[in-house]
């Protein structure tokens, strides 16, 4: 019953539940502490796990993935740490987490100290360890890895594909990036927004205009909605290839209003142009969200 109660999000219902129980298993202390980071209660699983008399692998588990899903990266590989100071070794899970926490961060060195974990204690890889592994090095900037683990998988899922355009576009290699993009659409695989916005970013950062005007149109084909980010690289894309009465039409004719990311974003072409005239419609632009801010209107202007 806890674990239906935490699934469902009912941790007070659970509490009362666990609270009296005379005995608790494994599964019930993990339960919980899921439950908690689901919640994004981080300080409240934490607790819990503090008090489990006896931990196994199972609930050291449940406290580093719910840290690296939470985006507690540094707790994460401190809890690993002392995991294994504490005799237990990782399993698929606890290195998948782990991954995870080192790719947000940016822990290269860490990431490929777990690497060789993995290769030194023969440990099975499964499709999650590879993706993980895959999106470490991808976010931490060693494309070549990156890349020598991609073209070695037999299964390349659409995860690994975002995994590898990602890392190609924040890394300041769009051609690579678009490059990835045509073999993943010959290959009848499916982009996701978030896949479109590194499109989008690496056309804008590597001046590809024609190649990213058109990824921009595909949204549509593949049944994808674009919001005020994709507006916002596409408007980054016109203003650097100096088309800025495109940029500043595109911003007018959104159907939603434009932030101040987006405003900004036109502002600074207009700047890097020198194009005064356009600075000016811009700033009567700008004048307007904040005057519909202050009278309380700001609904639209949450900042992304």
């Amino acid at each position: 019953m806890i674990d239906g109660y935490s699934a469902n999000g009912e941790l007070e219902a659970a509490r009362e539940l666990f609270e009296i129980m005379p005995e608790r298993n494994f599964f019930v202390w993990s339960s919980m502490i899921s439950g908690y980071f689901k919640k994004a209660d981080v300080k409240e699983a934490r607790n819990i796990f503090d008090r489990i008399p006896v931990r196994n692998l199972v609930n050291w588990n449940s406290l580093i993935s719910g840290y690296a899903q939470n985006g507690f990266c540094e707790e994460t590989l401190e809890m690993f740490r002392k995991m294994r100071s504490e005799g237990f070794e990782p399993d698929e899970v606890t290195i998948t987490s782990v991954l995870s926490a080192c790719a947000q961060i940016g822990e290269l060195d860490v990431g490929k100290e777990i690497h060789s974990l993995i290769k030194g204690k023969g440990m099975r890889i499964n499709q999650f360890v590879l993706n993980a592994l895959l999106d470490m090095y991808s976010k931490c900037g060693d494309l070549a890895t990156a890349k020598l683990i991609f073209e070695g998988m037999r299964h390349k899922t659409t995860a690994c594909w975002k995994s590898m355009i990602s890392g190609f576009a924040i890394n300041g290699q769009s051609k690579e990036a678009l490059e990835f993009f045509r073999r993943m659409e010959e290959l009848n695989d499916l982009p996701d927004e978030i896949t479109f916005l590194s499109l989008l970013s690496a056309g804008a950062h590597g001046g590809f205009l024609d190649e990213g005007l058109d990824i921009f149109s595909k949204m549509e084909t593949y049944g994808l909605v674009a919001n005020i980010k994709h507006y916002g690289c596409l408007v980054d894309l016109l203003g650097r290839a100096r088309r800025l009465k495109e940029a500043f039409d595109l911003v007018k004719r959104m159907h939603f209003k434009p932030n101040d990311v987006v405003w900004g974003t036109l502002l600074g072409g207009c700047w890097v142009h020198l194009d005064t005239k356009m600075v000016e419609q811009v700033m009567l632009g700008i004048g307007r969200v904040h005057h519909d801010m202050d009278s309380g209107d700001n609904s639209h202007y949450v900042l992304q």
